[in-house]
Protein backbone atom coordinates (compact mmCIF):
# COMPACT_ATOMS: atom_id res chain seq x y z
CA UNK A 1 0.00 0.00 0.00
CA UNK A 2 1.20 3.52 -1.04
CA UNK A 3 -0.87 6.60 -0.99
CA UNK A 4 -0.46 10.36 -0.15
CA UNK A 5 -3.65 12.79 1.35
CA UNK A 6 -4.04 15.54 3.08
CA UNK A 7 -2.75 15.35 6.30
CA UNK A 8 -5.48 17.13 8.45
CA UNK A 9 -8.08 15.37 6.43
CA UNK A 10 -6.08 11.98 7.34
CA UNK A 11 -5.45 12.77 10.93
CA UNK A 12 -9.06 13.80 11.96
CA UNK A 13 -10.39 10.77 10.27
CA UNK A 14 -8.00 8.70 12.27
CA UNK A 15 -8.62 10.33 15.44
CA UNK A 16 -12.98 10.02 14.71
CA UNK A 17 -11.90 6.39 14.89
CA UNK A 18 -9.50 5.57 17.21
CA UNK A 19 -11.70 7.52 19.75
CA UNK A 20 -14.72 5.12 19.34
CA UNK A 21 -12.60 1.85 19.50
CA UNK A 22 -11.43 0.38 23.10
CA UNK A 23 -8.13 1.83 24.79
CA UNK A 24 -8.02 -1.53 27.01
CA UNK A 25 -8.26 -4.84 25.38
CA UNK A 26 -6.65 -8.29 25.29
CA UNK A 27 -6.69 -9.17 21.94
CA UNK A 28 -4.63 -5.80 20.37
CA UNK A 29 -6.01 -6.34 16.70
CA UNK A 30 -9.26 -4.80 17.39
CA UNK A 31 -7.86 -1.66 18.84
CA UNK A 32 -6.49 -1.12 15.31
CA UNK A 33 -6.80 0.78 12.59
CA UNK A 34 -7.52 -1.04 9.44
CA UNK A 35 -6.28 1.36 6.34
CA UNK A 36 -7.63 -0.17 2.58
CA UNK A 37 -6.41 2.03 -0.08
CA UNK A 38 -8.56 2.02 -3.69
CA UNK A 39 -10.48 5.12 -5.44
CA UNK A 40 -9.13 6.86 -2.12
CA UNK A 41 -8.64 5.48 1.55
CA UNK A 42 -10.94 3.82 3.80
CA UNK A 43 -10.06 4.33 7.67
CA UNK A 44 -12.17 1.58 9.63
CA UNK A 45 -12.05 -0.03 12.97
CA UNK A 46 -14.05 -2.52 15.02
CA UNK A 47 -14.21 -3.89 18.79
CA UNK A 48 -16.94 -6.42 17.30
CA UNK A 49 -19.65 -3.82 19.17
CA UNK A 50 -18.87 -0.67 17.16
CA UNK A 51 -18.39 -0.17 13.55
CA UNK A 52 -16.75 2.99 11.96
CA UNK A 53 -16.24 3.27 8.09
CA UNK A 54 -14.54 6.93 7.24
CA UNK A 55 -13.09 7.55 3.58
CA UNK A 56 -10.46 10.42 2.60
CA UNK A 57 -9.77 11.69 -0.69
CA UNK A 58 -6.29 10.25 -1.78
CA UNK A 59 -3.79 10.34 -4.44
CA UNK A 60 -3.19 6.25 -4.19
CA UNK A 61 0.33 4.80 -5.73
CA UNK A 62 -0.43 1.08 -4.68
CA UNK A 63 -3.52 -0.12 -3.56
CA UNK A 64 -3.94 -2.62 -0.38
CA UNK A 65 -5.06 -3.03 2.95
CA UNK A 66 -3.25 -2.92 6.35
CA UNK A 67 -4.01 -3.18 10.06
CA UNK A 68 -1.95 -0.93 12.38
CA UNK A 69 -2.20 0.52 16.25
CA UNK A 70 -4.41 2.90 16.20
CA UNK A 71 -3.83 5.41 18.75
CA UNK A 72 0.09 5.76 17.31
CA UNK A 73 -1.03 6.61 14.24
CA UNK A 74 -3.17 9.35 14.99
CA UNK A 75 -1.14 10.77 17.07
CA UNK A 76 2.06 11.05 14.62
CA UNK A 77 -0.34 12.51 12.12
CA UNK A 78 -2.08 15.10 14.51
CA UNK A 79 1.45 16.07 15.28
CA UNK A 80 2.46 16.69 11.97
CA UNK A 81 2.79 20.07 10.40
CA UNK A 82 3.52 19.20 6.53
CA UNK A 83 -0.01 19.97 4.63
CA UNK A 84 0.35 16.79 2.95
CA UNK A 85 1.57 13.30 4.34
CA UNK A 86 2.57 9.50 2.55
CA UNK A 87 1.70 6.28 4.10
CA UNK A 88 3.73 3.60 2.25
CA UNK A 89 4.01 -0.05 3.35
CA UNK A 90 7.82 -1.14 3.81
CA UNK A 91 8.39 -4.60 5.30
CA UNK A 92 6.05 -4.96 8.33
CA UNK A 93 5.80 -1.21 8.98
CA UNK A 94 4.21 1.51 7.68
CA UNK A 95 5.65 4.89 7.03
CA UNK A 96 4.59 7.74 7.58
CA UNK A 97 6.35 10.03 5.65
CA UNK A 98 6.50 13.97 4.84
CA UNK A 99 9.59 15.89 2.72
CA UNK A 100 11.91 16.04 6.05
CA UNK A 101 10.85 13.12 8.32
CA UNK A 102 9.64 9.65 8.26
CA UNK A 103 7.92 7.60 11.15
CA UNK A 104 7.27 3.74 11.37
CA UNK A 105 4.51 1.97 12.85
CA UNK A 106 4.47 -1.66 13.24
CA UNK A 107 1.88 -3.11 11.35
CA UNK A 108 -0.78 -5.81 12.80
CA UNK A 109 -1.96 -9.47 11.38
CA UNK A 110 -5.18 -7.88 9.66
CA UNK A 111 -6.14 -11.84 9.46
CA UNK A 112 -6.92 -11.95 12.77
CA UNK A 113 -9.30 -8.83 12.81
CA UNK A 114 -13.62 -9.52 12.79
CA UNK A 115 -13.80 -7.08 10.45
CA UNK A 116 -16.53 -4.34 10.35
CA UNK A 117 -19.41 -5.47 10.58
CA UNK A 118 -21.94 -4.50 8.01
CA UNK A 119 -24.54 -2.04 8.15
CA UNK A 120 -28.55 -3.54 8.66
CA UNK A 121 -31.35 -2.74 6.41
CA UNK A 122 -32.19 0.83 5.87
CA UNK A 123 -35.55 1.86 7.46
CA UNK A 124 -35.44 6.03 6.67
CA UNK A 125 -33.13 9.54 5.48
CA UNK A 126 -32.78 12.54 7.39
CA UNK A 127 -30.59 15.60 6.85
CA UNK A 128 -27.35 16.42 8.67
CA UNK A 129 -28.72 19.32 10.05
CA UNK A 130 -32.03 17.82 12.09
CA UNK A 131 -29.87 14.82 13.06
CA UNK A 132 -27.25 17.11 15.12
CA UNK A 133 -29.94 17.85 17.87
CA UNK A 134 -29.36 13.83 18.88
CA UNK A 135 -25.86 15.38 19.85
CA UNK A 136 -27.09 17.35 22.20
CA UNK A 137 -29.97 14.55 23.36
CA UNK A 138 -26.70 12.43 24.45
CA UNK A 139 -25.75 15.09 26.73
CA UNK A 140 -27.83 13.93 29.25
CA UNK A 141 -27.40 10.17 29.02
CA UNK A 142 -25.43 8.79 31.90
CA UNK A 143 -21.78 8.20 31.60
CA UNK A 144 -22.10 5.31 34.39
CA UNK A 145 -21.62 1.71 32.77
CA UNK A 146 -22.98 0.22 36.03
CA UNK A 147 -26.14 1.67 34.57
CA UNK A 148 -26.23 0.73 31.41
CA UNK A 149 -29.85 1.36 30.50
CA UNK A 150 -29.48 5.17 31.13
CA UNK A 151 -26.19 5.54 29.07
CA UNK A 152 -28.31 5.16 25.90
CA UNK A 153 -30.40 6.77 23.59
CA UNK A 154 -33.82 5.63 23.04
CA UNK A 155 -34.75 6.14 19.50
CA UNK A 156 -38.40 5.72 17.90
CA UNK A 157 -40.50 6.85 14.69
CA UNK A 158 -43.45 7.54 13.43
CA UNK A 159 -44.65 8.21 10.00
CA UNK A 160 -42.81 11.90 9.95
CA UNK A 161 -40.87 11.98 12.62
CA UNK A 162 -38.15 10.65 14.83
CA UNK A 163 -38.38 10.32 18.57
CA UNK A 164 -35.39 10.36 20.97
CA UNK A 165 -34.82 10.69 24.21
CA UNK A 166 -32.22 10.31 27.18
CA UNK A 167 -31.68 10.40 30.83
CA UNK A 168 -29.42 9.60 33.82
CA UNK A 169 -31.99 10.32 36.49
CA UNK A 170 -30.88 14.17 37.07
CA UNK A 171 -31.40 15.46 33.55
CA UNK A 172 -33.33 14.51 30.55
CA UNK A 173 -33.69 15.63 27.02
CA UNK A 174 -36.26 14.54 24.51
CA UNK A 175 -36.38 15.84 20.91
CA UNK A 176 -38.86 15.12 17.79
CA UNK A 177 -37.29 15.26 14.65
CA UNK A 178 -38.53 15.33 11.11
CA UNK A 179 -37.18 12.34 8.76
CA UNK A 180 -38.36 10.07 5.50
CA UNK A 181 -39.84 6.82 6.95
CA UNK A 182 -39.12 3.49 5.08
CA UNK A 183 -39.62 1.10 7.89
CA UNK A 184 -40.51 1.85 11.64
CA UNK A 185 -37.63 1.92 14.47
CA UNK A 186 -37.99 1.21 18.02
CA UNK A 187 -34.11 0.79 19.88
CA UNK A 188 -31.90 1.76 22.52
CA UNK A 189 -28.87 2.66 21.16
CA UNK A 190 -25.59 3.70 23.20
CA UNK A 191 -25.11 7.44 23.27
CA UNK A 192 -21.36 7.49 22.39
CA UNK A 193 -21.26 6.38 18.78
CA UNK A 194 -23.93 7.78 17.63
CA UNK A 195 -23.38 11.27 18.99
CA UNK A 196 -20.46 10.78 17.42
CA UNK A 197 -22.00 9.96 14.16
CA UNK A 198 -24.18 12.67 14.52
CA UNK A 199 -21.42 15.57 14.98
CA UNK A 200 -19.81 14.18 11.71
CA UNK A 201 -22.76 12.97 9.47
CA UNK A 202 -22.87 15.72 6.33
CA UNK A 203 -25.42 16.03 3.69
CA UNK A 204 -28.84 13.32 3.62
CA UNK A 205 -28.10 10.68 5.96
CA UNK A 206 -29.11 6.92 6.20
CA UNK A 207 -30.52 5.11 9.51
CA UNK A 208 -30.33 1.31 9.29
CA UNK A 209 -31.37 -0.85 11.94
CA UNK A 210 -32.83 -4.40 12.28
CA UNK A 211 -33.01 -5.95 16.13
CA UNK A 212 -29.63 -5.94 16.86
CA UNK A 213 -27.69 -2.86 15.12
CA UNK A 214 -28.44 0.43 14.30
CA UNK A 215 -26.23 2.47 12.06
CA UNK A 216 -25.96 5.79 10.60
CA UNK A 217 -24.35 6.20 6.70
CA UNK A 218 -23.85 9.60 4.21
CA UNK A 219 -21.11 9.31 1.18
CA UNK A 220 -18.64 6.76 1.89
CA UNK A 221 -18.76 6.69 5.94
CA UNK A 222 -20.70 5.02 8.22
CA UNK A 223 -21.19 4.35 12.20
CA UNK A 224 -22.56 1.43 13.33
CA UNK A 225 -23.42 0.01 16.78
CA UNK A 226 -24.80 -2.92 18.78
CA UNK A 227 -28.40 -2.19 20.73
CA UNK A 228 -28.55 -2.17 24.35
CA UNK A 229 -30.79 -5.10 25.32
CA UNK A 230 -32.23 -3.52 28.63
CA UNK A 231 -35.58 -2.03 29.04
CA UNK A 232 -36.05 1.58 29.04
CA UNK A 233 -38.65 2.95 31.49
CA UNK A 234 -40.55 4.74 28.63
CA UNK A 235 -43.99 5.31 30.38
CA UNK A 236 -42.05 6.90 33.33
CA UNK A 237 -40.00 9.00 31.19
CA UNK A 238 -43.04 10.62 29.14
CA UNK A 239 -44.65 11.30 32.69
CA UNK A 240 -42.17 13.77 33.26
CA UNK A 241 -42.52 16.05 30.59
CA UNK A 242 -46.19 16.47 32.05
CA UNK A 243 -45.01 19.32 34.33
CA UNK A 244 -47.05 21.72 35.88
CA UNK A 245 -45.73 24.56 36.29
CA UNK A 246 -45.58 27.39 38.44
CA UNK A 247 -43.07 29.92 37.11
CA UNK A 248 -42.33 30.51 33.48
CA UNK A 249 -39.37 32.43 32.56
CA UNK A 250 -38.38 33.59 29.15
CA UNK A 251 -34.71 34.40 28.41
CA UNK A 252 -31.46 34.21 26.11
CA UNK A 253 -30.15 30.96 26.53
CA UNK A 254 -26.80 32.39 25.70
CA UNK A 255 -27.05 35.23 28.07
CA UNK A 256 -28.00 33.06 30.85
CA UNK A 257 -25.70 30.50 30.06
CA UNK A 258 -22.62 33.10 30.03
CA UNK A 259 -24.38 33.73 33.55
CA UNK A 260 -24.33 30.36 34.79
CA UNK A 261 -20.33 29.63 33.58
CA UNK A 262 -19.16 32.98 35.24
CA UNK A 263 -21.20 32.11 39.11
CA UNK A 264 -19.32 28.40 38.40
CA UNK A 265 -16.50 29.05 39.94
CA UNK A 266 -18.02 30.11 43.37
CA UNK A 267 -20.44 27.63 43.14
CA UNK A 268 -18.48 25.67 46.42
CA UNK A 269 -17.84 22.21 46.79
CA UNK A 270 -20.93 21.29 45.27
CA UNK A 271 -20.37 23.36 42.12
CA UNK A 272 -24.42 25.00 42.64
CA UNK A 273 -25.52 27.88 40.86
CA UNK A 274 -29.00 29.55 42.03
CA UNK A 275 -31.29 31.15 40.01
CA UNK A 276 -33.54 33.59 41.46
CA UNK A 277 -36.50 34.95 39.91
CA UNK A 278 -37.43 38.24 39.85
CA UNK A 279 -40.26 41.04 38.39
CA UNK A 280 -37.90 41.53 35.29
CA UNK A 281 -34.97 39.28 35.48
CA UNK A 282 -33.26 35.87 36.93
CA UNK A 283 -30.69 36.54 39.61
CA UNK A 284 -27.75 34.01 38.72
CA UNK A 285 -25.61 33.14 42.13
CA UNK A 286 -22.88 31.39 43.74
CA UNK A 287 -21.91 31.36 47.07
CA UNK A 288 -18.72 29.20 48.59
CA UNK A 289 -17.50 30.41 52.07
CA UNK A 290 -13.66 30.17 50.43
CA UNK A 291 -13.90 31.47 46.88
CA UNK A 292 -16.36 34.20 47.76
CA UNK A 293 -19.34 35.12 45.54
CA UNK A 294 -21.43 36.30 42.69
CA UNK A 295 -24.26 38.11 41.28
CA UNK A 296 -25.70 38.75 37.84
CA UNK A 297 -28.65 40.17 36.39
CA UNK A 298 -30.08 38.30 33.30
CA UNK A 299 -32.86 40.62 31.82
CA UNK A 300 -36.17 38.21 31.14
CA UNK A 301 -39.96 37.76 30.93
CA UNK A 302 -41.35 36.33 33.71
CA UNK A 303 -45.01 35.08 34.23
CA UNK A 304 -46.29 33.45 38.18
CA UNK A 305 -44.93 33.16 41.06
CA UNK A 306 -41.55 34.22 42.15
CA UNK A 307 -39.19 31.60 43.17
CA UNK A 308 -35.87 30.13 43.57
CA UNK A 309 -33.73 27.12 42.95
CA UNK A 310 -30.81 25.78 43.11
CA UNK A 311 -29.00 23.51 39.84
CA UNK A 312 -25.66 21.84 39.50
CA UNK A 313 -23.95 23.64 37.57
CA UNK A 314 -23.04 21.25 35.24
CA UNK A 315 -26.36 20.08 34.50
CA UNK A 316 -27.97 23.65 33.65
CA UNK A 317 -24.82 24.62 31.38
CA UNK A 318 -25.05 21.35 29.09
CA UNK A 319 -29.19 22.16 29.22
CA UNK A 320 -28.27 25.86 27.91
CA UNK A 321 -25.50 24.95 24.78
CA UNK A 322 -27.89 22.49 23.62
CA UNK A 323 -30.27 25.57 23.04
CA UNK A 324 -27.38 27.84 21.52
CA UNK A 325 -28.99 30.71 19.97
CA UNK A 326 -32.02 30.26 20.86
CA UNK A 327 -34.48 32.44 23.51
CA UNK A 328 -35.90 29.33 25.57
CA UNK A 329 -38.75 29.06 28.39
CA UNK A 330 -37.65 27.40 31.81
CA UNK A 331 -40.99 26.22 33.00
CA UNK A 332 -40.42 25.99 37.08
CA UNK A 333 -42.25 23.65 39.02
CA UNK A 334 -42.96 23.54 42.78
CA UNK A 335 -40.30 21.56 44.93
CA UNK A 336 -37.50 19.17 43.60
CA UNK A 337 -39.71 18.44 40.53
CA UNK A 338 -37.44 18.71 37.42
CA UNK A 339 -37.37 22.71 35.68
CA UNK A 340 -38.24 21.98 32.05
CA UNK A 341 -36.35 24.11 29.24
CA UNK A 342 -38.00 24.39 25.78
CA UNK A 343 -37.73 27.17 22.63
CA UNK A 344 -40.45 27.74 19.68
CA UNK A 345 -39.26 24.98 17.04
CA UNK A 346 -37.46 26.28 14.14
CA UNK A 347 -37.85 26.19 10.34
CA UNK A 348 -36.28 22.90 10.11
CA UNK A 349 -38.91 21.61 12.86
CA UNK A 350 -36.69 20.45 14.96
CA UNK A 351 -38.48 20.46 18.92
CA UNK A 352 -36.55 20.03 22.22
CA UNK A 353 -37.10 20.03 25.66
CA UNK A 354 -34.51 19.61 28.43
CA UNK A 355 -35.21 18.63 32.06
CA UNK A 356 -32.98 19.29 34.90
CA UNK A 357 -33.70 18.28 38.44
CA UNK A 358 -33.20 21.29 41.12
CA UNK A 359 -30.65 20.24 43.84
CA UNK A 360 -31.81 20.74 47.73
CA UNK A 361 -30.51 23.71 49.49
CA UNK A 362 -27.25 23.81 49.61
CA UNK A 363 -25.64 25.17 52.97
Amino acid sequence: MDLTATTAELAGAAAEVARLLPTRVLDPVLAGLRLKAGTDVEIAGSDQEHGVRLTVPATVHTEGEVLVPAKPLAATLQALDDPRVRLKVEGQRLAVRTPSSRFAIPLLDLHNHPGVPELPPRQGHLDADRLKIIAAVAGAASKDDALPIFTGIRIQSDDQKLHVIATDRYRMAYATLPWEQEGQVDLLVPAKPIAEAARQAAGRVALHANEDRLGLSWHNNSISTALLAAPFPDDRARRLLEAVIDSTVLVDADALARAVRRATPYGGPHQAVTIQVEDSEVRVKGSDPQQGESEEFVKATVEGDRVTKTFQARYLADALKAFAGRRIELKIQDGLRSTVLTSTPGEDGVELTYLVVPMRSVA
